[in-house]
């Protein structure tokens, strides 16, 4: 995409999207954060608010007028607004749906007609129920029903890398994707079915950390700092137009063990309570068997390799689990300050909210 010096960033006010904005900042860049805030919080943003290349703008990218203007303004464009989450995707379907569609077609059309650059955040659950092995950009897709609720995120990510490809292909946009592989770190959230938080913020409070299923579903699971850097290299290599891109972690780990591990580092009392997939999601929930990433296309272009161990990931989380108990009124949602909790237990699939 070479050099930028001013990048929108959509759904800048969330869990990655805020770290890349400081990244960018960091980096010399001038950013633009479009967020409605419907996920996303404004105290992921203090630092950049302090930061005279930044400006917060509120909105929805539904809203094609506003996001027009505001792409009129940059020279490029990461668009990482969509709905994440299992349980939001199970409980809003048809929203998820619509947002993730509509929200990048928007996007990429704006970015068409001004000429910029964009990078569109995909996911792993493109990949479906393919538990193969290490899984590369190429590998095929599997998927359930179309009836089943699970696997219309999963649609609505692939259309949006079809959308992106189209335009580059067809219309000569410069576009890149990535697909996140359970990103974790800082500032992620446990209310949307986040594993690695929920079960941060169960073992620091003693409560029963909920595995679902059997325990030995096997993730590998991403330090948010390792996931911008891969960006950044990204966002600075003309190489990567046209070009789609996995990116996690490279050490896996069954869910149960998961929790076993964070139950020790955190020194806590807290047991592993397993239930069905029934029980935590009602009828028809499917999930994957493995989900490891094949990283070889990213680590070939950029020489990246990530950087943060589990034990680091683990201790980050534990780390800032113990900080919003602290400042926490009862009541609240875990790592949502003020916020009261509805969500469910901990889910064993862990989509980096972005």
């Amino acid at each position: 995409m070479n050099y930028c010096t001013t990048y929108l960033v959509t759904g800048g006010a969330g869990f990655i999207g805020s770290h890349l904005v400081d990244g960018l900042l960091a980096a010399g860049r001038r950013v633009v954060v479009l967020d409605n805030l419907s996920t996303g919080r404004t105290e992921n943003l203090a630092a950049a608010m302090e930061h005279g290349g930044f400006r917060f703008v509120r909105g929805s990218v539904l809203d094609a007028a506003l996001v027009d203007t505001l792409t009129q303004e940059c020279d490029a464009v990461v668009h990482l607004a969509a709905a994440v989450g299992v349980k939001l995707i199970i409980e809003q379907t048809l929203t998820s749906f619509v947002t993730n569609i509509r929200g990048t077609e928007t996007v990429i059309d704006a970015a068409h007609r001004h000429g910029c650059g964009v990078l569109v955040a995909s996911t792993s659950e493109v990949y479906g129920k393919n538990s193969h092995g290490a899984l590369d950009e190429m590998a095929d897709r599997i998927l359930g029903s179309p009836s089943v609720a699970r696997w219309s995120y999963s649609t609505a990510k692939a259309v949006d890398e079809v959308l992106a490809n189209l335009y580059h292909r067809e219309r000569g946009l410069k576009t890149t994707i990535v697909r996140f592989f359970n990103v974790v770190g800082p500032r992620q959230s446990p209310a949307y079915g986040m594993v690695i938080p929920r079960f941060a913020h169960q073992a620091v409070a003693g409560d029963p950390l909920t595995v679902h299923g059997t325990g030995q579903q096997r993730r590998c699971f991403l330090h948010v700092a390792d996931a911008v850097a891969a960006l950044l290299l990204l966002l600075d290599n003309s190489a990567a137009d046209g070009e789609t891109f996995n990116i996690g972690g490279e050490e896996e780990i069954t869910v149960l063990e998961l929790a076993e591990r964070l139950i020790a580092q955190a020194g806590s009392a807290s047991v592993v309570r397993q239930l069905s997939y029934g029980e935590a999601y009602g009828p028809g929930f499917e999930d994957m068997e493995r989900r490891l990433p094949d990283t070889t296309k990213l680590r070939e272009l950029t020489g990246w390799r990530p950087r943060h161990s589990m034990v680091e990931v683990m201790a980050a989380a534990i780390a800032e689990a113990r900080e919003q108990q602290d400042s926490s009124e009862p009541g609240d949602a875990p790592g949502v300050p003020g916020r009261r909790s509805s969500a469910p237990p901990s889910a064993p699939v862990a989509e980096g909210g972005r």
